[in-house]
């Protein structure tokens, strides 16, 4: 019936209806800063043993991760082992610059802020053996139209690279260094490429499937991964690894498996502004914009990124041709957006009002319709079926 209801919704509003296989599973929390205020969650978080999908089936969130990594990132910026504007190439031994412009320096804050001058024209995904070193020293992984600091253009592989930094400053792996700097700290059973996470949570996982049935991440069985990274060829031996060398190992720009409410834990965090986890500076610094739209000074994709701060983005932007106005009431929220294998997904907190919304959806299509803004038309009709649509 829910279903039924959020296309009616999308009818009634002017957006384009979706079938269901379109839609898969979804699950929506709400919360303020002293608990969680409403819970629904429909469909099958494992279409195979049709087992129902409930708000503690831990899933695959997608970018929402670069918002995670980041407060790990000032978890390490107030203990005074990073610093957002010193030059990363310090910590990992070896000169990170865009070809096009050597003497400019990248920072923790550019590649937070997607204002590095790095693109996705070479590959993310680094392999075991592989290293950041290598693929940036790629001339393909750089802008070389616009200098670092002057241009947002989104790109996971900042993240990789952030990791790398991480890892290389603390001298820990990053899937253990994010367990021991966020997850264990705010009480989460959650994990990067499943390493930390306790084997219930690991038998929960839901599956990413294209809507007509076939795997795209995460067909678990109840087990845990072989190998918790990509490997190139039948080789996963990670004893050996020594932490900066490949921070992407463990899919900081994506790979953080956690549950609604785990997400609803960290949004009621940053709705106490990091009270008891951050120092008040650095919460301010990470939520601030580093970049806001100007007409000129980045690329939106349609008008989907229009205000970024330290891998938090802002909603319901005002400069011209932006379209990230996702729950249709034109209030600013932040927090951070989510798409990967048929799933999106999404934080966002209202601080103006105290309240916040955990939400993820499975099983939608690649080319599913927009709807009135920038977002997909299933979010949409979610959370404006949740919220009310805008009139």
């Amino acid at each position: 019936m829910k279903l039924v209801f959020f296309v009616l919704l999308a009818f009634m509003h002017g957006i384009t209806p979706v079938r269901a296989n379109d839609f898969g599973a979804s699950v929506i929390i709400t919360f303020n800063a002293r608990g969680v205020t409403s819970t629904t969650a429909t469909g099958m978080a494992d279409p195979f043993t049709k087992r129902r999908l409930t708000p503690d089936d831990p899933v695959r969130v997608a970018s929402v991760s670069k918002l995670v990594v980041a407060l790990g990132v000032m978890r390490l910026v107030d203990a005074g082992i990073l610093d957002l504007d010193r030059d990363v190439s310090d910590f990992l031994g070896w000169r990170l610059r865009n070809p096009a412009f050597p003497d400019v320096p990248i920072t923790l804050r550019l590649l937070l802020s997607h204002q590095s001058s790095l693109t996705d024209n070479v590959d993310y995904v680094i392999p075991v053996g592989g290293t950041v070193q290598a693929s940036t020293a790629d001339s393909k992984a750089w802008d070389a139209a616009h200098p670092p600091g002057t241009y947002f253009r989104y790109a996971n592989l900042n993240f990789p690279i952030v990791a790398s930094v991480m890892e290389a400053a603390a001298r820990e792996r990053f899937d253990v260094l994010m367990a021991r700097l966020v997850l264990k700290p705010l009480k989460l059973d959650a994990c990067f490429n499943w390493t930390t996470c306790s084997d219930a949570v690991v038998a929960r996982a839901v599956v990413l499937t294209d809507g007509a049935g076939a795997v795209r991440r995460d067909h678990l069985e109840g087990k845990r991964p072989v190998c918790p990274t990509v490997a190139a060829d039948d080789t996963c031996d990670l004893s050996n690894y020594k932490p900066g060398i490949n921070g992407g190992l463990f899919s900081p720009q994506g790979g953080l498996r956690i549950n609604a409410r785990g997400l609803a834990t960290i949004g009621q965090m940053l709705l106490r502004r990091g009270q008891g986890f951050l120092k008040p500076a650095s919460f301010k610094t990470m939520i601030t914009p580093s970049w806001r739209y100007d007409g000129a000074n980045g690329d939106t994709e349609g008008g989907f990124w229009c205000s970024y701060g330290l891998a938090v983005q802002t909603l319901a932007s005002r400069a011209a041709g932006c379209k990230d106005d996702l729950f249709g009431d034109r209030r600013r929220r932040i927090g951070h957006s989510g798409e990967a294998y048929g799933l999106r997904s999404g934080l966002w907190i209202d601080q103006a009002r105290g309240t916040g919304t955990a939400y993820f959806i499975t099983a939608v299509a690649d080319d599913a319709a927009k709807g009135r803004s920038a977002f997909n038309a299933v979010e949409e009709a979610l959370l404006q079926g949740q919220f009310g649509a805008r009139k």
